[in-house]
């Protein structure tokens, strides 16, 4: 379904006169346009999006928590005297009556964002170079957002990454059995319930106030950074839809999980999946030379984070499975029992190199003397 975005355009306070639209990217959650304006002569160009409502059930207080971030972003960035401040954070630009969203007569709601210029995202992490410059953008990210006062950000998906309660989950799934799967996924339920006490590590560590809580991303997939388009710098983390508290070790977690296997994540030939030390090293590197805002607890687990957000992903992909394919989109009957195994060989794979792992991390803290 296509949208009028000139119509949409007016509950913005645009300032330049609407000429064309398309839509853009490949997501599957919001719906997303590039549009051209013309700014006193100038062809500009912005991006509107509506928000799903149906995943994010709580539009008004993700776009509380997007403003807030992209502010104080932004703010730091002039103090700095960053000469493209705008182009390495997202603005968000105000509805008419200066809200940081509006809501369309159908009911629907709309954001507005200029357009992040000479940079794109890719969808696979193919060099070194792209992962150090992905991992060095989303460190910057959290250290812009880590100064953050007032309120505690809105919690817009709870327990979004508490591993003890997608264990909780599972094993609910498990007694319940409501399709008759857990025969078949027996050495699969065996392997996440042997690895119960790691599940708590990260959770227990915030609790005993070990590591604090956080201003984190939630999605650290590499198409989540634009990269420029001359130097493959990484500009500007986009997708904010799911920051909120939580720990950064999610979020490096998650791009170790995401960006050093040697497969991708339907890859149903499991003896081909391993880790690649060349590759999880360039992560480390790169978020380590901006994320200078770690303490020494976070930094020595940040190879296990990996091992973790594999584990707590294969465990929502085996719930999944168990509870009949409600979550995830799925191409055939036993997709995320395949998707399972895939991550819980990623898990094996790290488990068996966490020692050179950890020694990596070591190695590269203390070039920053965060040992």
């Amino acid at each position: 379904m296509l949208h009028d975005i000139r119509r949409i355009s007016g509950l913005f306070d645009m300032r330049a006169d609407f000429v064309n639209a398309l839509p853009y990217g490949s997501g599957h959650i919001n719906d997303t346009y590039i549009t051209w304006y013309d700014q006193a002569g100038i062809r500009v160009r912005y991006i509107h999006q509506r928000i799903n409502g149906n995943v994010f059930r709580k539009p008004f207080e993700l776009m509380e928590n997007v403003k807030r971030v992209t502010d104080l972003a932004l703010g730091t960035l002039l103090a700095d005297g960053n000469p493209e401040a705008h182009r390495r954070t997202l603005t968000v630009v105000p509805a008419t009556d200066g809200k940081p969203c509006a809501i369309c007569p159908e009911g629907n709601i709309w954001r507005t964002y200029p357009c992040i210029e000479r940079a794109r995202a890719i969808d696979e992490i193919e060099t070194n170079r792209q992962a150090y410059e992905a991992a060095r953008a989303f460190g910057f990210f959290q250290q812009l957002a880590a100064n953050l006062t007032g309120p505690r950000l809105h919690e817009t998906i709870p327990d979004f990454h508490n591993t003890p309660k997608r264990l909780a989950a599972l094993q609910a799934a498990v007694a319940a059995d409501i399709k008759n799967r857990a025969a078949s996924a027996r050495a699969e339920i065996d392997f996440a319930l042997a690895r119960a006490g790691d599940c708590a590590v990260i959770t227990s560590l915030l609790a005993s106030g070990a590591i604090p809580e956080r201003v984190t991303h939630n999605d650290t997939k590499i198409n989540n950074v634009l990269l420029d388009d001359v130097t493959y710098e990484g500009v500007c983390v986009i997708d904010l839809d799911t920051t909120m508290p939580g720990s950064a070790l999610y979020d490096f977690g998650d791009l170790v999980r995401s960006a050093a296997p040697t497969t991708r994540e339907d890859e149903t030939d499991v003896s081909k999946l391993d880790i690649r030390l060349d590759r999880f090293e360039s992560l480390v590197r790169g978020y380590l030379s901006s994320a200078r805002f770690l303490n020494p607890v976070e930094t020595a687990h940040l190879a296990f984070s990996g091992i973790l957000l594999a584990l707590e992903c294969g465990m929502r992909f085996l719930t999944d499975y168990l509870q009949g394919d409600i979550y995830f989109k799925t191409s055939r009957p036993t997709h995320n029992i395949e998707r399972c195994r895939n991550q819980f060989a990623l898990v094996a794979a790290m488990e068996r190199k966490r020692e050179d792992m950890e020694r990596l991390v070591l190695a590269v803290a203390s070039v920053y003397d965060r040992r």
